[in-house]
């Protein structure tokens, strides 16, 4: 099928499709890691309303894992709202990069948007807006609300596997995480300053957890921007 791509002669039902298709493929990759989530849920000993309304509510595979994978260690709150706050802390930049874009919006429908603004929507969001130069509030919406909802066929699929199925998490499902961020991450290095933050925040982000670092996450993001814009910094003085 034919998709116009100017945004200003494209019908919602067509921007809707498009959404789709370009989702899609990224929400057959987080799948499995759907699937490890509601099985170690109900294997920690949660129920299956409780599994699912974690994916429900919350929305967040990395933190939901590691709030899964707290809860089933018997630790206090605390832990867990710090660590998952650390995990998801990355959206704090995503949405500062949408701001201008949203901020005069109805209160509803950036509320909508900030729900589902995850690590795909924002990938796929970009792209849209590098592609045609102009932001569209329905195809990101729709690119949201498509992955939340194969998330949670993936989470119910694995409340399912959780109930029948021991020792689930051996099968090693847990890479889905790292091919998932392979797959947004890849396609987005244009450029040499890109190139080099991705490099940058990889390397710190393993340096750092081998010495146990709390805020390795952060500390790779900051350092990932640093080595990026002063990379693009260096070009542009080169170019004049």
């Amino acid at each position: 099928m034919d998709i116009p791509t100017s945004p200003q002669h494209t019908s919602p039902q067509k921007i809707i499709f498009r959404a789709t298709l370009d989702i899609f493929p990224l929400c057959a990759a987080v799948t499995p890691w759907g699937i490890l989530c509601g099985s170690l849920a109900i294997q920690i000993g949660l129920t299956a309303l409780q599994a699912q309304l974690l994916s429900l509510m919350v929305f967040a595979g990395a933190a939901q894992l590691a709030a899964t994978s707290l809860l089933g260690t018997g630790v206090s709150y605390s832990p867990i709202f710090s660590s998952t706050f650390v995990i998801s802390s990355r959206h704090l930049l995503y949405s500062a990069v949408f701001q201008k874009y949203i901020k005069d919006l109805s209160l509803p429908r950036r509320l909508c948007f900030a729900f589902f603004l995850t690590d795909e929507m924002f990938a796929l969001t970009s792209a849209y807006i590098e592609k045609h130069k102009s932001f569209n509030y329905l195809y990101a919406i729709s690119t949201g609300i498509v992955f939340y909802l194969m998330w949670n066929i993936a989470t119910f699929a694995g409340i399912v596997v959780g109930n029948n199925i021991t020792n689930f998490d051996a099968l090693g499902l847990e890479f889905a995480i790292a091919a998932t961020f392979i797959a947004i991450v890849i396609p987005s290095i244009k450029n040499s300053p890109i190139l080099i933050s991705v490099l940058t925040s990889g390397i710190t982000v393993l340096v750092l957890e081998l010495f146990e670092f709390s805020f390795s996450l952060i500390a790779s993001t900051v350092m990932g921007m640093l080595a990026g814009y002063f990379t693009q910094l260096k070009g542009l003085k080169n170019e004049s």
